[in-house]
């Protein structure tokens, strides 16, 4: 099967306007007048961001989806993204499998309402390797960013944390999931999507590196300290409960894909009915004061000491 019948097969089906049926050089965006391009993207590589015996549905589903992500963050809408797949020459990923992997993107992007703009292949002798590009619009001067934050803002979470980093090693059998709720957090993340957020939160990002870590990033970018308390971190039962030696994975790990946001004290009865109007659970998990850094406090007040603070790459 050569380059371009792999594309033709599994990908033209997902192409949309500006695509050109993924047969051009390059690829056209349009866009309305007084909005912005958001763009953003993501790279996944087998046994570091997906397990090779993962169901190849839900690997589509989790590239876009984190991508997706990414633009909530930002309060944009998505509009379409590009697609670059390096393929393993072992060959040991089936057309089958490819099938699969192009019905899970298909499958989201009829429910997030975006398609495949154009993208590239190629072969290696390294492991799979997934590199996703989203582009989104928002409304002229109405992106979030995460260098807003401000003394005496509240934190807040959407959803809940720390059930995917544990879905993984149930997906490695290292530990029990009977209700089988960590594994779906760890396979499909839930985007936080549509939520009307800008004149609301003053800063927001998504996590994906682990709260602490990522409310770092927004102390760093803001110039702020942040706080955050241990016991109102939301967390669905089979995370809270699960064995004392996992607690640094339930509390740093990551791969959660919510919106961690900071909100004045006076916006924060609008940032609730928000998430209302949108079934989504919203949850004040901390505080932002002068200073610089962050960490996370136990029930005593007392700061809880990590020898990191969530996941690195490298």
């Amino acid at each position: 099967m050569g380059e371009f019948d792999f594309i033709g097969r599994h990908f033209k089906s997902l192409a949309g306007e500006g695509a050109f049926d993924l047969r051009n050089d390059g690829a056209v965006i349009s866009l309305t007048p007084n909005h912005e391009l958001v763009v953003s993207t993501d790279t996944m590589v087998e046994n570091r961001h997906f397990l090779p015996f993962d169901p190849p549905k839900t690997i589509g589903q989790k590239l876009l989806r984190c991508n997706l992500s990414d633009l909530a963050a930002m309060g944009a809408e998505p509009l379409s993204y590009t697609l670059n797949v390096t393929v393993p020459l072992s060959h040991k990923y089936s057309d089958e499998w490819f099938k699969a992997f192009a019905e899970g993107l298909a499958e989201d992007q009829k429910r997030f309402k975006l398609f495949l703009l154009g993208g590239d292949t190629t072969a290696s002798d390294g492991p799979m390797v997934f590199t996703l590009t989203i582009f989104g619009r928002v409304s002229s001067g109405k992106a979030l960013r995460r260098d807003m934050a401000k003394e005496d803002d509240s934190v807040w979470v959407t959803g809940t944390l720390g059930a995917a980093a544990l879905g993984l090693h149930a997906r490695l059998k290292e530990l029990d999931d009977p209700s089988h709720l960590l594994t779906k957090a760890y396979l499909l993340p839930e985007p936080r999507l549509g939520l009307s957020l800008h004149g609301i939160v003053s800063a927001c990002m998504d996590i994906s590196d682990g709260v602490l870590q990522d409310a770092n990033h927004i102390a760093e970018e803001s110039g702020v300290h942040i706080d955050l308390y241990e016991s109102e971190l939301p967390m669905i039962e089979a995370t809270r409960n699960a064995p004392s030696q996992w607690e640094k994975t339930r509390l740093l790990g990551g791969d959660d894909y919510e919106l961690l946001l900071t909100c004045p004290k006076d916006k924060e009865d609008d940032l609730v009915k928000e998430c209302l109007k949108h079934q989504v659970k919203i949850t004040r998990i901390g505080r932002v004061s002068k200073g610089h850094g962050v960490q996370m406090l136990a029930k005593n007040g007392q700061p809880i000491k990590f020898d990191k603070l969530g996941w690195q790459h490298f």
